[in-house]
């Protein structure tokens, strides 16, 4: 439900927060209320253990509510998050305005070419991403990902996963009724683990998984093959 697209900047691919842009003031309020956001993000943050020296690249960084845990959890640690979303990087600003560390939002796609940091970032993390692109641009963006991090680096995906029984139902009913289905359908078949690994990601562990009233919300952490 957050919202990203292609880097060729084709504003038909582009999927805004909550599916359409006219939701976007809205988009706080229902991940919140319908995703148990506080759980999986405090959980995704504990499974990267950001450090001080870390470079955190965060794809589809939306209004900027992973960066602040991020930095509750390790003030030092230098964060850069991109997103294609103008009115999203905007609020995202906003909300970080106050905060002391190093951590700055880019408004436009993630590239491996750009210069996000001095030195390469060591964890990429997305959060509530790929289940609204194409299977290309999935494939992109986790090849890119992999392009980006060093051998010793980390990418770390919070997003809808392999969907069964009532998950299946309620993930159908939700997501993919303001998503569509085309994009959605690859994650609610279990598609990521798959697709790290095509990508040059190994091992791929699931951390863990939430269930909530869209669907369940899998935590995957991965390693670059060596």
């Amino acid at each position: 439900m957050n919202g990203i697209a292609s880097p060729g900047g084709d504003s038909a691919q582009h999927t805004p927060p909550l599916g359409h842009r006219a939701l976007t003031p809205l988009y706080d309020f229902a991940i919140a209320s319908l995703t148990r956001e506080k759980t999986w993000r405090k959980a995704l943050v504990a499974a990267m253990s950001p450090q001080p020296d870390d470079r955190i690249l965060d794809i589809g960084s939306g209004t900027g509510s992973l960066a602040l845990i991020i930095h509750q959890r390790c003030p030092r640690a230098r964060y850069v998050g991109i997103d294609p979303d103008e009115d999203a990087v905007k609020r995202a600003i906003n909300k970080t305005a106050k905060l002391s560390g190093d951590i700055q939002f880019r408004f436009g796609y993630f590239s491996a070419e750009e210069d996000y940091f001095a030195d390469p970032p060591t964890i990429v993390v997305s959060s509530l991403v790929l289940h609204q692109v194409p299977l290309a641009e999935k494939k992109r963006i986790l090849s890119e990902a992999k392009r980006a991090l060093p051998p010793d680096g980390a990418v770390l995906i919070a997003d809808y996963g392999l969907q069964r029984g009532l998950m299946r139902f309620l993930f159908r009913k939700t997501v993919q009724a303001l998503d569509g289905v085309q994009n959605t359908q690859a994650n609610a078949d279990g598609a990521l683990p798959k697709l790290l690994g095509d990508a040059g990601f190994c091992p791929v562990d699931e951390i863990e998984k939430f269930d909530t009233v869209t669907g369940s919300i899998s935590i995957l952490r991965a390693h670059p093959k060596r």
